[in-house]
């Protein structure tokens, strides 16, 4: 319990500290993109939980760019399907160019939701991703997630996403 606690709070450290950091420049800067929601609302479990099914929807649209466009400029992703490190944006968008071959849609299975503060939240549990394959046949990938947002410049966005494949066995 206390190794949680722990964790907690240096999650929330870190977020207050990252959150400070300013508005995002560059192409992540682009309000335009409908995908994207700004807002200066305080969080709520449902509104952490919402921003999971915005990444999904990104997905859908086999758009890496506009993927990308969820993550913060210095996003750390530890992708399913590849044992590479993305920490900026040319690497996540490489990874999704690759990924979203594949139509990835994810369902979660069980998750929880820990809001750190106004600017930072953690949602953790596990995702199934139903993925089609060239010959139009569908196959099944679960897997541990965890996304780490921050509100910065009015925009909800991911700072950390980590995603694995459930082992096999308990």
């Amino acid at each position: 319990m206390r190794r949680t606690h722990s964790l907690r709070a240096a999650l929330a450290l870190a977020a207050v500290l990252c959150a400070g950091i300013g508005p995002i420049a560059g192409a992540e800067a682009e309000a335009a993109r409908p995908a994207v929601v700004r807002t200066t609302q305080p969080p709520s479990r449902e509104r952490i939980a919402a921003l999971f099914d915005r990444w999904n929807a990104a997905l859908r649209t086999g758009d890496a760019e506009r993927v990308a466009d969820l993550y913060a400029r210095d996003a750390v992703l530890l992708p399913t399907v590849s044992s590479r490190i993305r920490t900026n944006r040319a690497g996540i968008v490489d990874y999704f160019e690759h990924f979203l071959l594949s139509k990835p849609v994810g369902r979660i299975q069980e998750r929880y939701i820990n809001v750190l503060s106004d600017t930072a939240a953690v949602d953790t549990g596990l995702y199934r991703f139903t993925l089609t394959n060239e010959d139009g046949s569908t196959s099944h990938v679960d897997a541990r997630y965890t996304f780490v947002y921050v509100l910065r410049g009015g925009r909800w966005l991911i700072l950390n996403h980590h995603s694995s494949a459930v082992p096999a066995g308990d």
